[in-house]
């Protein structure tokens, strides 16, 4: 199960829940279970200090990249954009063949991936 850590557990449950729509199952003693769908469940626990990560936590596999882009967006999800070596988004989104992604932060400062399958 994948393990984000949050300083703030209310600010990450609510950003989860109403901007990712995903749903608590479970919170108990500085911990929140959340389902993802598909059987997935991420465990957000409660730190004092900040993450540290500086590389993608969790990735989000969609069937559409760009309706899933233009619907978080609409509920104030901010993407990350890019033009680095090996990376370079448009409109966000980061294309290598038939590969997609897109990257944005969650309000712990968490960096999450949405990404479109190459091979479906």
């Amino acid at each position: 199960m994948p393990t984000l850590p949050a300083t703030d557990l209310n600010r990450a449950k609510s950003f989860y829940e109403n901007k990712l729509g995903l749903k608590t199952i479970k919170a108990v003693n500085g911990e929140l279970i959340m389902s993802a769908g598909n059987g997935l469940n991420i465990s957000i626990y409660k730190r004092e200090t900040p993450t540290k990560a500086d590389h993608t936590v969790l990735t989000f596999e969609v069937e559409k990249i760009e309706p899933e882009v233009q619907n978080l967006e609409s509920k104030g999800v901010q993407f990350e954009d890019y033009d680095i070596p090996n990376i370079k988004t448009k409109n966000h989104i980061y294309q290598k063949g038939t590969e997609k992604a897109a990257w944005f932060k969650d309000t712990e400062g968490n960096i999450l991936c949405i990404h479109e399958a190459a091979i479906k």
